[in-house]
């Protein structure tokens, strides 16, 4: 594909995006920045909070799936659910009530200043690896569609990716990430439903012949017994409860946009419709790998021997020697740059904004009232995005497993004493030696970690192996 055309759809791409950013911004104050005043439609953070989840991993790597694991993906998504509902129902009536800015503020006032930092310290370090790993995606798709071509390094494209969520982020924060959200939600569900019209039409398939195509195929699978496979239900259900608990319920990221509603009722309404919105949309995507696979096949390429992550992109964006034109022709390949493009811009935006956020109040104490707050502010979102930068560069050098896969394992070690931490300030009224919190915060995931290598492969569902061990080290430190 012609790089100069993907990039005229970048720069049209970015520019409706600036434009947003420009509405949003003429009346903003610090708290526009933290909480957009708490005078957003909790509909529509429902779609921003969809596009924040799906991010450009699923668009790229979730129909990937289908080759290795059938639907099975489908029984985490399943638990999904149930994490959604027990976030509306018991973690925002607590945030609400407190009224809080960032959600790590409940440990300080729960337990004391160590367990404050402590889960301020994991949530950044979660979400930064979490967000590299998704804007990892986009920066890599771009270097092989674009960037190659003019011998750009891959520093310099992930540099200007970085770059250019910045500047439409520095100034109104969430207020303005929650309507960019919105407009690339649209943007790259729309983006997906229409490649899945294209590849239907090229193999001659109805709605009841994609249908049949589906669930005829070796691939639509959902359920696994065997309780040694890493994808085995029971995993994979309780690791999506869990999952949602720990990266939505204890995550400033997402919890930043649920505290912009205008009232708790309105934060659960806009929860609820969240989770169970992610059913229909990830079916869609397993949906649609199964015809990318069928396609390919019926191309003349063994889709097999491609990674997971590379399905997609490769049959949008690359030419077939047979016919020496692109698979699935120029619309596809212009669909799929404006999808993962959104996709991954509506995750990363959001989640530059939490970390300033959480770095910003958390870690450095800076309060509203401080004359240098703005200044101090930008530093931070400055830093953060420079941290990134130098993540996603490393991921490339050593990545080499599925992204979908590496995220859910990295959170599973990482938000596993966030877990911990939480479940024992909202099931025990025990106080607890504060100054020991960092010891067992970092104690659990290594003992998760030899666990899962020497005992038993615990799969994702090691998150709850790693909430469980800190929450037993804090019943060790507990006062009387």
């Amino acid at each position: 594909m012609n790089p100069t055309l993907i990039l005229s759809i970048i720069a049209v791409y970015f520019a409706l995006l600036f434009g947003v950013a420009y509405l949003t911004t003429r009346k903003v104050d610090n708290q526009s920045f933290y909480n957009g005043n708490r005078r957003s439609p909790w509909y529509i953070i429902a779609f921003a909070m969809l596009s924040t989840s799906i991010s450009g991993v699923t668009f790229v790597s979730v129909p990937g799936m289908v080759m290795n694991s059938g639907f099975a993906y489908m029984q985490m998504v399943f638990g999904f659910v149930l994490g959604y509902i027990a976030v509306a129902t018991i973690l925002l009536p607590i945030y609400y009530k407190m009224n809080l800015t960032t959600i790590y503020t409940y440990l300080k006032s729960r337990f004391g200043m160590s367990s404050y930092k402590t889960g301020a310290s994991f949530f950044l370090l979660s979400r930064t690896l979490g967000s590299a790993f998704r804007l990892y995606i986009v920066a890599i798709v771009l270097q092989k569609a674009v960037f190659d071509a003019w011998n750009i390094p891959f520093i310099v494209t992930v540099s200007i990716t970085i770059l250019l969520i910045f500047l439409y982020t520095q100034k109104g924060g969430i207020k303005t990430v929650i309507w960019t959200d919105t407009i690339q939600g649209v943007i790259f569900l729309g983006a997906i439903v229409l490649c899945l019209f294209q590849v239907m039409n090229a193999l001659d398939l109805d709605f009841s012949g994609l249908f049949r195509t589906v669930v005829d195929s070796d691939m639509s699978y959902v359920y696994v017994g065997d309780v040694s496979h890493n994808r085995f239900f029971w995993k994979q259900f309780l690791a999506g409860i869990f999952t949602v608990i720990v990266m939505t319920g204890l995550d400033q990221d997402q919890m930043q946009k649920n505290l912009a509603c205008k009232s708790l009722k309105d934060a659960q309404k806009n929860m609820f419709t969240y989770g169970f919105l992610f059913v229909p949309v990830n079916l869609l995507f397993l949906s649609f790998g199964v015809l990318l696979v069928i396609f390919a096949q019926q191309a003349g390429l063994n889709p097999f021997e491609l990674k997971g992550d590379e399905l997609f992109p490769t049959l949008a964006t690359q030419i077939n020697p047979i016919s020496g034109e692109l698979y699935l022709g120029s619309f596809v390949a212009i669909l799929f740059i404006l999808g993962i493009i959104s996709a991954a811009y509506s995750s990363a935006d959001s989640a530059l904004t939490a970390l300033t956020t959480s770095f910003t109040v958390d870690i450095l104490g800076v309060k509203n009232d401080d004359p240098k707050l703005i200044k101090k502010r930008t530093w931070v979102h400055v830093g953060v995005s420079l941290v990134l930068i130098f993540v996603i560069v490393l991921f490339h050098l050593i990545n080499n497993d599925s992204v979908i896969n590496s995220i859910y394992t990295i959170a599973g070690y990482t938000y596993g004493p966030l877990l911990g931490l939480f479940a024992f300030g909202l099931f025990t009224k025990y106080a607890i030696k504060d100054r020991f919190i960092p010891i067992i915060a970092i104690l659990s995931p290594i003992l998760s970690y030899v666990l899962n290598t020497y005992v038993f492969d615990f799969g994702f569902s090691i998150l709850i192996v790693n909430g469980a061990l800190c929450f037993l080290g804090l019943w060790l430190i507990r006062k009387s």
